[in-house]
Protein backbone atom coordinates (compact mmCIF):
# COMPACT_ATOMS: atom_id res chain seq x y z
CA UNK A 1 0.00 0.00 0.00
CA UNK A 2 1.46 3.64 -1.09
CA UNK A 3 1.56 6.26 1.28
CA UNK A 4 -1.80 7.80 0.43
CA UNK A 5 -3.89 4.91 0.65
CA UNK A 6 -2.57 3.77 3.88
CA UNK A 7 -2.77 7.41 5.53
CA UNK A 8 -6.55 7.44 4.77
CA UNK A 9 -6.90 3.98 6.28
CA UNK A 10 -4.70 5.34 9.40
CA UNK A 11 -5.08 8.23 10.23
CA UNK A 12 -8.35 10.76 10.85
CA UNK A 13 -9.47 14.44 11.55
CA UNK A 14 -10.70 14.57 14.87
CA UNK A 15 -9.72 13.18 17.90
CA UNK A 16 -11.24 12.96 21.42
CA UNK A 17 -8.64 14.66 23.45
CA UNK A 18 -9.27 17.67 24.59
CA UNK A 19 -7.32 20.99 22.55
CA UNK A 20 -5.61 21.97 26.53
CA UNK A 21 -4.49 19.79 28.91
CA UNK A 22 -2.05 19.23 31.92
CA UNK A 23 1.60 19.01 31.36
CA UNK A 24 3.26 16.42 31.59
CA UNK A 25 5.92 16.34 33.80
CA UNK A 26 9.75 14.69 32.12
CA UNK A 27 10.30 11.77 34.47
CA UNK A 28 13.46 9.49 34.81
CA UNK A 29 13.55 6.21 32.95
CA UNK A 30 11.70 3.60 35.00
CA UNK A 31 14.81 1.44 35.48
CA UNK A 32 16.84 0.40 38.28
CA UNK A 33 19.45 3.27 37.74
CA UNK A 34 20.71 3.35 40.71
CA UNK A 35 22.16 -0.58 41.52
CA UNK A 36 23.40 -0.07 37.78
CA UNK A 37 25.72 3.39 38.92
CA UNK A 38 26.53 0.68 42.01
CA UNK A 39 27.58 -1.77 39.73
CA UNK A 40 30.53 0.35 38.71
CA UNK A 41 31.49 2.38 42.01
CA UNK A 42 35.19 0.75 41.70
CA UNK A 43 35.54 2.64 39.07
CA UNK A 44 34.84 5.99 41.04
CA UNK A 45 36.79 4.40 43.79
CA UNK A 46 40.10 3.99 41.17
CA UNK A 47 39.90 7.34 39.64
CA UNK A 48 39.71 9.33 43.16
CA UNK A 49 42.01 7.12 45.26
CA UNK A 50 44.84 7.24 42.33
CA UNK A 51 44.28 10.80 42.29
CA UNK A 52 44.35 11.38 45.95
CA UNK A 53 48.02 9.23 46.25
CA UNK A 54 49.35 10.88 43.36
CA UNK A 55 48.74 14.07 45.00
CA UNK A 56 49.60 13.66 48.04
CA UNK A 57 46.16 14.12 50.13
CA UNK A 58 46.33 13.66 53.83
CA UNK A 59 42.55 12.59 53.62
CA UNK A 60 39.26 12.27 50.90
CA UNK A 61 36.01 11.85 51.63
CA UNK A 62 33.53 11.49 48.90
CA UNK A 63 29.52 10.38 47.90
CA UNK A 64 27.50 9.82 45.45
CA UNK A 65 24.00 11.33 45.77
CA UNK A 66 21.28 10.26 42.98
CA UNK A 67 17.45 9.75 43.00
CA UNK A 68 17.08 11.57 46.51
CA UNK A 69 19.65 9.58 48.26
CA UNK A 70 23.12 9.55 49.07
CA UNK A 71 24.01 6.00 47.02
CA UNK A 72 27.35 5.51 47.95
CA UNK A 73 30.31 7.24 50.16
CA UNK A 74 33.75 6.20 50.83
CA UNK A 75 36.51 7.81 53.18
CA UNK A 76 40.23 7.60 52.90
CA UNK A 77 43.37 8.42 54.89
CA UNK A 78 43.50 11.04 57.79
CA UNK A 79 42.26 14.10 59.12
CA UNK A 80 44.46 14.64 62.20
CA UNK A 81 47.98 13.43 60.78
CA UNK A 82 49.25 13.52 64.27
CA UNK A 83 46.97 11.69 66.37
CA UNK A 84 46.43 9.12 62.95
CA UNK A 85 42.61 10.14 63.18
CA UNK A 86 41.02 8.34 59.94
CA UNK A 87 38.53 9.70 57.91
CA UNK A 88 35.30 8.34 58.38
CA UNK A 89 30.98 9.67 58.04
CA UNK A 90 31.66 11.84 60.53
CA UNK A 91 34.78 13.81 59.66
CA UNK A 92 33.76 17.26 58.76
CA UNK A 93 36.18 19.30 56.11
CA UNK A 94 36.29 23.25 55.44
CA UNK A 95 34.21 23.71 52.03
CA UNK A 96 35.66 26.72 50.66
CA UNK A 97 34.39 28.22 48.16
CA UNK A 98 31.62 25.49 48.64
CA UNK A 99 29.74 27.55 50.87
CA UNK A 100 29.28 30.68 47.79
CA UNK A 101 25.85 28.99 47.00
CA UNK A 102 24.22 29.00 50.68
CA UNK A 103 24.85 32.97 50.74
CA UNK A 104 23.39 32.98 46.97
CA UNK A 105 20.34 30.69 48.38
CA UNK A 106 19.96 33.02 51.44
CA UNK A 107 20.09 36.29 49.22
CA UNK A 108 17.33 34.43 47.01
CA UNK A 109 15.18 33.57 50.29
CA UNK A 110 15.19 37.22 51.47
CA UNK A 111 13.92 38.28 47.72
CA UNK A 112 11.15 35.49 47.84
CA UNK A 113 10.11 37.17 50.78
CA UNK A 114 9.60 40.65 49.35
CA UNK A 115 12.32 41.90 51.12
CA UNK A 116 15.06 43.00 48.62
CA UNK A 117 15.10 42.77 44.47
CA UNK A 118 18.62 41.69 43.07
CA UNK A 119 18.69 44.87 40.85
CA UNK A 120 19.03 46.43 43.86
CA UNK A 121 22.04 48.57 44.11
CA UNK A 122 24.21 46.71 47.08
CA UNK A 123 24.62 50.43 48.57
CA UNK A 124 20.73 50.10 49.43
CA UNK A 125 21.79 47.86 52.26
CA UNK A 126 25.27 48.44 52.68
CA UNK A 127 25.49 52.15 53.69
CA UNK A 128 29.61 51.97 53.23
CA UNK A 129 28.83 51.49 49.93
CA UNK A 130 27.55 54.99 48.48
CA UNK A 131 30.62 57.08 48.36
CA UNK A 132 32.20 54.03 46.27
CA UNK A 133 34.63 55.70 43.63
CA UNK A 134 34.13 53.17 40.41
CA UNK A 135 37.20 53.41 37.71
CA UNK A 136 34.90 55.40 35.50
CA UNK A 137 32.33 58.26 35.68
CA UNK A 138 29.50 56.31 33.45
CA UNK A 139 29.95 52.98 35.70
CA UNK A 140 26.80 51.66 37.13
CA UNK A 141 25.98 50.96 40.75
CA UNK A 142 26.67 47.60 41.74
CA UNK A 143 23.65 45.42 42.06
CA UNK A 144 22.79 42.57 44.35
CA UNK A 145 23.04 40.53 41.36
CA UNK A 146 26.55 41.68 40.03
CA UNK A 147 27.89 40.57 43.01
CA UNK A 148 25.64 37.01 43.34
CA UNK A 149 27.42 36.40 39.53
CA UNK A 150 30.89 37.52 40.15
CA UNK A 151 31.16 40.94 38.02
CA UNK A 152 30.74 43.87 40.24
CA UNK A 153 34.21 44.87 38.62
CA UNK A 154 36.24 43.63 41.75
CA UNK A 155 39.76 42.22 40.43
CA UNK A 156 39.80 38.46 41.02
CA UNK A 157 40.98 38.18 44.48
CA UNK A 158 42.27 34.40 44.86
CA UNK A 159 44.28 33.83 47.32
CA UNK A 160 43.92 37.08 48.91
CA UNK A 161 40.56 36.44 49.91
CA UNK A 162 41.33 33.32 51.55
CA UNK A 163 43.35 34.80 53.90
CA UNK A 164 40.43 37.08 55.15
CA UNK A 165 37.79 34.27 56.47
CA UNK A 166 38.36 35.53 60.01
CA UNK A 167 38.18 39.41 59.19
CA UNK A 168 35.68 41.57 61.24
CA UNK A 169 32.42 42.54 60.65
CA UNK A 170 34.44 46.44 61.40
CA UNK A 171 37.29 45.32 58.87
CA UNK A 172 35.23 44.69 56.32
CA UNK A 173 33.02 47.46 56.51
CA UNK A 174 36.30 50.00 56.25
CA UNK A 175 37.66 48.51 53.23
CA UNK A 176 34.41 49.98 51.54
CA UNK A 177 34.94 53.32 52.94
CA UNK A 178 38.58 53.40 52.02
CA UNK A 179 37.09 52.72 47.99
CA UNK A 180 38.50 49.38 47.28
CA UNK A 181 40.10 49.04 43.89
CA UNK A 182 38.43 47.86 40.95
CA UNK A 183 39.46 45.93 37.57
CA UNK A 184 36.62 46.89 35.17
CA UNK A 185 33.16 48.29 35.75
CA UNK A 186 30.36 46.68 37.21
CA UNK A 187 28.30 44.38 34.89
CA UNK A 188 30.95 44.21 32.13
CA UNK A 189 33.04 40.74 32.97
CA UNK A 190 33.05 37.46 34.78
CA UNK A 191 35.62 37.91 37.64
CA UNK A 192 35.82 35.92 40.41
CA UNK A 193 35.51 37.97 43.46
CA UNK A 194 35.56 36.32 47.14
CA UNK A 195 35.32 39.94 48.37
CA UNK A 196 31.73 39.99 46.38
CA UNK A 197 30.59 37.24 48.86
CA UNK A 198 31.56 38.95 51.81
CA UNK A 199 29.35 41.79 50.98
CA UNK A 200 26.54 39.39 49.97
CA UNK A 201 26.78 37.71 53.83
CA UNK A 202 26.46 42.13 55.02
CA UNK A 203 23.47 42.04 52.63
CA UNK A 204 21.68 38.97 54.65
CA UNK A 205 22.87 40.49 57.96
CA UNK A 206 21.47 44.22 57.39
CA UNK A 207 18.19 43.20 55.79
CA UNK A 208 17.65 39.82 58.14
CA UNK A 209 18.48 41.49 61.44
CA UNK A 210 20.33 38.48 61.88
CA UNK A 211 24.30 37.51 61.08
CA UNK A 212 24.58 35.82 57.86
CA UNK A 213 25.59 32.54 60.00
CA UNK A 214 22.84 32.39 61.72
CA UNK A 215 20.19 33.84 58.99
CA UNK A 216 21.64 30.60 57.40
CA UNK A 217 21.78 28.37 59.38
CA UNK A 218 18.04 28.57 60.14
CA UNK A 219 16.61 29.47 57.19
CA UNK A 220 18.63 26.38 55.21
CA UNK A 221 20.89 24.15 57.51
CA UNK A 222 18.00 23.44 60.04
CA UNK A 223 14.96 22.55 57.57
CA UNK A 224 17.55 20.00 55.54
CA UNK A 225 18.93 18.85 58.69
CA UNK A 226 22.43 19.41 57.97
CA UNK A 227 23.02 19.01 61.54
CA UNK A 228 26.93 18.79 61.56
CA UNK A 229 27.54 21.70 59.34
CA UNK A 230 29.29 24.85 60.74
CA UNK A 231 30.60 28.41 60.72
CA UNK A 232 33.17 28.31 63.86
CA UNK A 233 36.10 25.36 63.57
CA UNK A 234 35.99 25.68 67.63
CA UNK A 235 32.97 24.55 67.82
CA UNK A 236 33.29 21.53 65.35
CA UNK A 237 33.73 17.88 68.02
CA UNK A 238 37.89 17.61 68.14
CA UNK A 239 37.37 13.92 66.83
CA UNK A 240 35.75 15.22 63.57
CA UNK A 241 37.54 18.08 62.22
CA UNK A 242 39.83 17.57 59.53
CA UNK A 243 42.80 19.59 60.08
CA UNK A 244 44.36 20.88 56.77
CA UNK A 245 47.91 20.23 55.28
CA UNK A 246 50.40 21.65 53.00
CA UNK A 247 52.07 19.63 50.71
CA UNK A 248 55.68 21.09 51.01
CA UNK A 249 59.90 20.16 50.71
CA UNK A 250 58.55 16.38 50.53
CA UNK A 251 56.40 16.61 54.31
CA UNK A 252 53.51 17.43 55.32
CA UNK A 253 52.52 21.23 57.01
CA UNK A 254 49.83 22.07 58.68
CA UNK A 255 47.83 24.96 58.10
CA UNK A 256 46.60 27.33 60.72
CA UNK A 257 42.32 27.02 61.04
CA UNK A 258 40.83 30.68 60.79
CA UNK A 259 38.12 31.66 62.75
CA UNK A 260 34.78 32.60 61.87
CA UNK A 261 34.23 36.33 60.57
CA UNK A 262 32.92 38.48 58.20
CA UNK A 263 34.44 37.06 55.08
CA UNK A 264 32.85 33.38 55.55
CA UNK A 265 30.35 33.66 53.45
CA UNK A 266 32.43 33.66 50.42
CA UNK A 267 34.22 30.15 51.83
CA UNK A 268 33.71 29.18 55.99
CA UNK A 269 31.68 26.44 56.25
CA UNK A 270 32.85 23.06 57.06
CA UNK A 271 30.90 20.21 56.82
CA UNK A 272 30.50 16.32 55.99
CA UNK A 273 29.94 14.38 53.14
CA UNK A 274 26.10 13.39 54.23
CA UNK A 275 25.31 16.67 55.54
CA UNK A 276 26.19 18.49 52.00
CA UNK A 277 24.48 15.52 50.45
CA UNK A 278 21.29 16.94 51.90
CA UNK A 279 21.76 20.24 49.96
CA UNK A 280 22.55 18.53 46.86
CA UNK A 281 19.27 16.70 46.75
CA UNK A 282 17.27 19.85 47.76
CA UNK A 283 18.82 21.00 44.26
CA UNK A 284 18.44 17.94 42.11
CA UNK A 285 14.46 17.83 43.26
CA UNK A 286 14.09 21.02 41.78
CA UNK A 287 14.17 19.48 38.61
CA UNK A 288 12.23 18.50 36.58
CA UNK A 289 9.22 21.36 36.07
CA UNK A 290 6.31 20.24 37.58
CA UNK A 291 2.87 20.86 39.80
CA UNK A 292 3.22 19.71 43.67
CA UNK A 293 4.03 20.98 46.87
CA UNK A 294 6.76 23.04 47.77
CA UNK A 295 8.97 21.05 50.47
CA UNK A 296 12.60 22.97 50.48
CA UNK A 297 13.50 26.08 51.92
CA UNK A 298 13.32 27.81 48.86
CA UNK A 299 11.01 27.57 45.90
CA UNK A 300 11.60 24.79 43.11
CA UNK A 301 12.05 27.66 40.72
CA UNK A 302 14.28 30.13 42.77
CA UNK A 303 16.86 26.78 42.56
CA UNK A 304 16.39 26.28 38.82
CA UNK A 305 16.78 30.19 38.72
CA UNK A 306 20.57 29.43 40.26
CA UNK A 307 21.17 27.27 37.89
CA UNK A 308 21.11 29.48 34.68
CA UNK A 309 23.89 30.85 33.35
CA UNK A 310 24.09 34.33 34.04
CA UNK A 311 27.34 35.93 33.86
CA UNK A 312 28.96 34.28 30.43
CA UNK A 313 32.88 33.45 31.34
CA UNK A 314 34.27 30.95 28.11
CA UNK A 315 33.65 28.62 25.65
CA UNK A 316 34.94 25.17 25.74
CA UNK A 317 35.61 23.28 22.63
CA UNK A 318 36.13 20.15 23.24
CA UNK A 319 34.05 19.52 26.94
CA UNK A 320 35.99 16.30 28.41
CA UNK A 321 37.99 15.69 25.39
CA UNK A 322 34.77 15.31 23.27
CA UNK A 323 33.85 16.71 20.45
CA UNK A 324 31.02 18.61 22.05
CA UNK A 325 31.47 22.64 22.60
CA UNK A 326 30.38 23.96 25.67
CA UNK A 327 29.65 27.28 27.70
CA UNK A 328 30.49 28.28 31.10
CA UNK A 329 29.79 30.67 33.14
CA UNK A 330 28.66 31.80 36.35
CA UNK A 331 25.11 31.64 37.89
CA UNK A 332 23.95 32.42 41.47
CA UNK A 333 27.03 30.74 43.85
CA UNK A 334 27.91 28.50 40.79
CA UNK A 335 29.56 27.34 38.53
CA UNK A 336 27.21 26.56 34.83
CA UNK A 337 28.28 24.67 32.20
CA UNK A 338 25.76 23.96 28.98
CA UNK A 339 27.33 21.45 26.48
CA UNK A 340 26.45 21.07 22.74
CA UNK A 341 24.42 18.17 23.59
CA UNK A 342 22.22 20.14 26.33
CA UNK A 343 23.70 18.48 29.11
CA UNK A 344 23.38 20.93 32.15
CA UNK A 345 26.20 20.54 34.58
CA UNK A 346 26.02 22.55 37.93
CA UNK A 347 28.78 22.56 40.20
CA UNK A 348 31.37 24.68 42.54
CA UNK A 349 35.08 23.68 43.97
CA UNK A 350 36.77 24.96 46.43
CA UNK A 351 40.26 26.03 47.66
CA UNK A 352 41.98 27.89 51.05
CA UNK A 353 45.22 26.72 52.54
CA UNK A 354 44.72 23.09 54.39
CA UNK A 355 41.65 22.12 51.98
CA UNK A 356 40.30 21.45 48.04
CA UNK A 357 36.63 20.03 47.03
CA UNK A 358 34.36 19.92 44.69
CA UNK A 359 30.81 19.11 44.46
CA UNK A 360 28.96 18.50 40.63
CA UNK A 361 25.13 17.85 39.71
CA UNK A 362 24.11 16.31 36.24
CA UNK A 363 20.51 17.66 36.90
CA UNK A 364 18.94 16.13 33.82
CA UNK A 365 20.01 12.63 35.10
CA UNK A 366 19.61 13.20 38.91
CA UNK A 367 22.82 12.30 39.89
CA UNK A 368 26.18 14.66 41.29
CA UNK A 369 29.60 13.93 43.21
CA UNK A 370 30.95 15.59 46.21
CA UNK A 371 34.59 15.55 47.08
CA UNK A 372 36.37 16.56 49.96
CA UNK A 373 40.10 16.66 50.92
CA UNK A 374 42.23 18.07 53.44
CA UNK A 375 45.36 19.64 51.25
CA UNK A 376 46.05 23.11 50.49
CA UNK A 377 44.08 24.15 47.34
CA UNK A 378 43.74 20.31 45.56
CA UNK A 379 41.87 20.40 42.32
CA UNK A 380 39.75 17.63 42.77
CA UNK A 381 37.31 19.49 40.76
CA UNK A 382 38.71 18.01 37.82
CA UNK A 383 37.59 14.72 38.77
CA UNK A 384 33.72 15.60 39.13
CA UNK A 385 32.82 16.00 35.14
CA UNK A 386 35.04 13.15 34.22
CA UNK A 387 33.61 10.44 37.14
CA UNK A 388 29.84 11.82 35.92
CA UNK A 389 30.27 11.42 32.40
CA UNK A 390 31.64 8.24 32.92
CA UNK A 391 28.52 6.69 35.02
CA UNK A 392 26.34 7.91 32.28
CA UNK A 393 27.94 6.21 29.75
CA UNK A 394 29.10 2.88 31.70
CA UNK A 395 25.46 2.31 33.43
CA UNK A 396 23.87 3.50 30.34
CA UNK A 397 21.79 6.09 32.38
CA UNK A 398 19.12 8.10 30.29
CA UNK A 399 18.14 11.45 30.73
CA UNK A 400 15.37 12.81 32.26
CA UNK A 401 12.16 12.10 29.36
CA UNK A 402 9.79 14.79 28.50
CA UNK A 403 6.42 12.65 27.35
CA UNK A 404 4.56 14.52 24.16
CA UNK A 405 1.92 17.17 25.28
CA UNK A 406 -1.98 16.54 24.07
CA UNK A 407 -1.84 18.81 22.31
CA UNK A 408 1.11 18.14 20.33
CA UNK A 409 -0.26 14.27 19.56
CA UNK A 410 -3.31 15.91 18.50
CA UNK A 411 -1.96 18.28 16.01
CA UNK A 412 0.19 15.05 14.99
CA UNK A 413 -3.01 13.12 14.24
CA UNK A 414 -4.68 16.25 12.35
CA UNK A 415 -1.75 16.98 10.62
CA UNK A 416 -1.31 13.26 9.19
CA UNK A 417 -4.81 12.97 7.99
CA UNK A 418 -4.29 15.98 5.27
CA UNK A 419 -0.93 15.00 4.24
CA UNK A 420 0.35 14.27 1.79
CA UNK A 421 -2.46 15.89 -0.26
CA UNK A 422 -3.10 19.16 2.03
CA UNK A 423 -7.02 18.12 1.40
CA UNK A 424 -9.00 20.96 2.71
CA UNK A 425 -6.05 22.06 4.83
CA UNK A 426 -7.50 25.55 4.68
CA UNK A 427 -10.25 24.52 6.05
CA UNK A 428 -9.23 22.55 9.09
CA UNK A 429 -9.01 24.99 12.93
CA UNK A 430 -5.48 23.75 13.56
CA UNK A 431 -3.18 26.21 11.56
CA UNK A 432 -2.13 29.49 12.65
CA UNK A 433 -3.30 32.58 11.14
CA UNK A 434 0.54 33.06 9.72
CA UNK A 435 0.76 29.70 8.54
CA UNK A 436 -0.88 29.89 4.93
CA UNK A 437 0.47 32.97 3.86
CA UNK A 438 4.11 31.82 4.93
CA UNK A 439 3.61 28.56 3.38
CA UNK A 440 1.22 28.98 0.40
CA UNK A 441 -0.60 25.64 -0.22
CA UNK A 442 0.22 24.89 -3.93
CA UNK A 443 4.13 24.85 -3.08
CA UNK A 444 3.01 22.88 0.37
CA UNK A 445 0.46 20.31 -1.85
CA UNK A 446 3.83 19.82 -4.52
CA UNK A 447 6.87 19.22 -1.87
CA UNK A 448 4.89 16.92 -0.21
CA UNK A 449 3.34 14.73 -3.00
CA UNK A 450 7.04 14.96 -4.56
CA UNK A 451 8.41 13.05 -0.66
CA UNK A 452 5.81 10.79 0.01
CA UNK A 453 5.68 9.42 -3.89
CA UNK A 454 9.60 9.25 -3.60
CA UNK A 455 9.77 7.52 0.21
CA UNK A 456 7.20 4.44 -0.91
CA UNK A 457 5.40 2.10 1.38
CA UNK A 458 4.84 3.10 5.10
CA UNK A 459 5.81 1.10 7.05
CA UNK A 460 5.54 2.98 10.68
CA UNK A 461 4.82 6.44 12.35
CA UNK A 462 7.10 6.74 14.98
CA UNK A 463 5.68 8.51 18.25
CA UNK A 464 6.35 11.78 18.89
CA UNK A 465 9.66 13.56 20.27
CA UNK A 466 9.09 16.29 21.88
CA UNK A 467 11.21 19.38 22.13
CA UNK A 468 8.89 21.02 24.34
CA UNK A 469 5.41 21.68 25.63
CA UNK A 470 4.58 22.75 22.01
CA UNK A 471 7.28 22.05 19.56
CA UNK A 472 8.44 18.61 18.27
CA UNK A 473 8.67 15.80 15.78
CA UNK A 474 7.50 12.47 14.44
CA UNK A 475 9.30 10.09 11.79
CA UNK A 476 7.29 8.44 9.33
CA UNK A 477 9.62 4.89 8.20
CA UNK A 478 8.61 4.37 4.92
CA UNK A 479 9.93 1.98 2.17
CA UNK A 480 12.67 3.92 0.52
CA UNK A 481 13.29 6.88 3.04
CA UNK A 482 12.04 8.06 6.62
CA UNK A 483 10.00 11.39 6.76
CA UNK A 484 10.72 13.94 8.94
CA UNK A 485 8.10 15.84 10.31
CA UNK A 486 8.45 18.82 12.75
CA UNK A 487 6.27 21.81 13.81
CA UNK A 488 5.74 24.20 16.20
CA UNK A 489 2.32 25.41 18.24
CA UNK A 490 1.30 29.49 18.51
CA UNK A 491 1.03 30.95 21.89
CA UNK A 492 -2.82 31.48 21.58
CA UNK A 493 -4.84 29.44 24.24
CA UNK A 494 -5.98 26.98 21.68
CA UNK A 495 -2.29 26.76 20.10
CA UNK A 496 -2.05 25.56 16.19
CA UNK A 497 0.34 24.81 13.96
CA UNK A 498 2.42 27.95 13.05
CA UNK A 499 5.34 26.26 11.91
CA UNK A 500 5.99 23.39 9.67
CA UNK A 501 8.89 21.33 8.03
CA UNK A 502 9.04 18.16 5.98
CA UNK A 503 12.94 16.38 5.51
CA UNK A 504 13.77 13.36 4.08
CA UNK A 505 16.22 11.14 5.76
CA UNK A 506 17.85 8.14 4.16
CA UNK A 507 17.22 4.93 5.68
CA UNK A 508 20.25 3.13 7.10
Amino acid sequence: MKCRSMLTVAMFMATSLPVFAQYKPATIPQTNQTASVLQHKAVVDSIILKYARENHMPGIAYGLVMNGELIYTNYQGYTNLANKTSVDASSAFRIASMTKSFAAMGILILRDQGKLSLDDPASKYIPEMRQTKYLTSDAPAITIRDLMTHRAGFPEDNPYGDRQLADTDAELMQLMKENPSFSNAPGLQYEYSNLGFALLGTVIKNVSGQSYQQFIDQNIFKPLGMNNTYWEYTKVPPQQLAHGYRWIDENWKEEAMLKDGSWGAMGGLITTVEDFSKYMKLHLQAWPIRDGKETGPLKRSSIREMHQLWNFNTINPRLNNKNCAAATGYGYGLGITRDCKGNIYVAHSGGLPGFGSSWMIKPNYNIGIVIMSNRTYSPVSRLSLPILDSLVVLAGLQPYGLPASAILEQRKSQLMAILPEWKNAEQQNIFAENFFPDNPIGMLRQQSRELFAKAGTIKEVKSMKPENNLRGSFDVICENATLRISFTLSPEHDPKIQEYRITEIKNQ
